[in-house]
């Protein structure tokens, strides 16, 4: 400890644990949902009976039509889909203050503006990060997030690249890979990294291109934190917004003189 060979280790804040402790409970809930779900389709399927694909919203009373003839089972299952119902209440109560608290935070809101980031990434990323002057660069973000290649290096042997390392917060990478498939998949306006993302799909395939979008989006929020900027994928949008906050500036002005 005297000679100083050691690292430091992050202690996040009381608000920031909070927030994580709230997206924790969300998170458990919606996995005890499907928890639910499957072990419903489970259960029928012992029986010989095999759901269609049905909606989250129609799922209930398929069930209940399926083992209408069977009263024991009937009993059963329906005990299973109240609980089930229970479990869905309550993590739509979580997800809306969720939601609530995203709208009201002025960090989060930027992040947002990102195509393909929601509620869930843009306020795991900041908790994840909580002080983004732990790293010197943005690129560094990437890796504490397990978003780049292991590498196998050694003075007899070339330098070997494998796949993603996986380290660091899952639920954080988990955030950024669905802001990503969102992002390459879902956004139909122009964007620069949609742009970058689909040539790399091309030459590597969907799913590296999705990672590789993820790792990029971890590298533009934390850039974004760090600089205080907005985030404008099409260059067009933004020479046209400069040019109205231009024309708004130049008018407010007009009116003071006059």
């Amino acid at each position: 400890m005297r000679t100083g060979w050691f690292r430091r280790a992050h202690i996040k804040t009381a608000p920031c644990y909070r927030l994580r402790l709230l997206l924790t409970h969300r998170r458990n809930l919606k996995r005890k949902f499907l928890d639910l779900k499957n072990a419903i389709r489970h259960s029928l399927k012992a029986f010989g009976i095999r759901l269609n694909r049905v909606g989250r919203g129609a799922f209930a009373q398929a069930v209940r039509d399926a083992v209408a003839g069977d009263a024991l089972i009937s009993e059963l299952i329906d005990a299973m889909l109240y609980a089930r119902a229970a479990l869905w209440k309550e993590y739509c109560r979580l997800h809306g203050l969720v939601v609530k608290l995203v709208a009201g935070h002025e960090l989060c809101r930027p992040f947002m503006q990102i195509p393909g980031v929601g509620p869930i990434a843009a306020l795991s990323f900041m908790t994840a990060i909580d002080d983004p002057s732990r790293f010197r660069l943005s690129r560094d973000v990437a890796a504490y997030f397990g978003l780049t290649s292991r590498r196998w290096q050694s003075g007899t042997s070339i330098d070997v690249q494998g796949p993603i390392s996986k380290a660091g917060d899952a639920d954080v990478r988990r955030a950024l890979y669905e802001a990503a498939s969102a992002l390459l998949t879902r956004f139909k306006r122009r964007d620069k990294v949609k742009t970058w993302g689909l040539a790399v799909a091309k030459r590597s395939g969907c799913r590296k291109a999705v990672v590789a979008v993820a790792r990029k989006l971890a590298v533009i929020m934390h850039a974004m934190w760090c600089d205080g900027t907005a985030y404008c994928g099409d260059q067009a949008v933004s020479t046209a917004d400069a040019a109205a906050h231009a024309k708004r500036k130049d008018r407010r002005l007009l009116g003071a003189l006059a």
